[in-house]
């Protein structure tokens, strides 16, 4: 295990990372000193060959509850505010940018800042008593770190302004209902469930899946026509990789393919 200043703690499990939020004391509240912990906890998953996947987690209570109140309370004008949200969202920024797959594994509260941070990750895999809400309707603000554009982008407008206006919590078997995790599973299930999911994925060509990733994920940005193009530069680029020519080679020889991210 690795400790990356104690707030955030890295496992490795085969081809698989876990990054583990560690402020249990304040339920994995977002401070700027943990926001920097991720953020350099992915950027050095990121660097490294041998990692494939990354699960993002909590603790077994606890997903995030969001930023840290007496932090942002602290804050006192707007220059301070657009720093505080310009780092929450370059974190979300680099999760949602990695050519590698990150699963949110995610036990009890995903809550405000908690579940911006969720939606940047690819997929997301709920504990059946894990609760989602925006919260920022109950204190005159609104969710300035990706809640109102990746939510919209996921589940739609209505459900997302219902999230927003309410305030209110919904289950783990709302949040798969609305498509807003991929999968319902109990407590202990979680993160394994995770880890099988990134180990499927690291099975298949690695460049395939960074450039599908980024595919999905940029194309959603644009015109269908730019999209479109930008699939097929994609897909061109691939097309002289080894990797592509090794796939190729394993399936008419009838064997598994050794990708080697070239």
């Amino acid at each position: 295990m690795n400790n990356m200043s104690d707030l955030v703690l890295i496992e490795r499990d085969g081809t698989s990372a876990i990054v583990r939020m560690n402020r249990p004391e304040k339920q994995n509240a977002l401070s700027r000193e943990l926001f920097e912990a991720i953020d350099r906890a992915i950027a050095q998953l990121d660097d490294d060959p041998a990692v494939r996947g990354i699960v993002l987690t909590g603790s077994d209570q606890v997903f995030s509850t969001g930023g840290d109140l007496k932090e942002a309370l602290a804050i006192g004008s707007v220059e301070d505010t657009r720093k505080w949200l310009d780092l929450f969202r370059r974190v979300n920024a680099r999760i949602e940018a990695i050519g590698k797959p990150v699963v949110a594994a995610i036990h009890g509260y995903c809550v405000t800042g908690g579940l911006e941070m969720a939606l940047a990750c690819d997929i997301r895999i709920a504990a059946a008593n894990a609760q989602f809400g925006i919260t920022s309707s109950r204190i005159g603000t609104v969710a300035g770190a990706g809640g109102t554009q990746r939510l919209t982008r996921l589940i739609g407008s209505e459900w997302t302004k219902e999230l927003l206006f309410s305030g209110d919590f919904i289950d783990a078997e709302t949040a798969l209902r609305i498509r807003l995790v991929s999968e319902v599973v109990p407590p202990e299930r979680v993160i394994p469930r995770a880890l099988e999911r990134l180990a499927s994925y690291a099975r298949r060509a690695p460049l395939s899946i960074a450039y599908a990733k980024a595919a999905v994920n940029n194309g959603a940005e644009m015109p269908l026509e730019y999209a479109l193009a930008y699939e097929r530069q994609l897909t061109t680029t691939l097309f002289t990789t080894e990797d592509r020519k090794e796939g190729q080679r394993a399936f008419l020889e009838k064997r598994s393919p050794d990708f080697k991210r070239e």
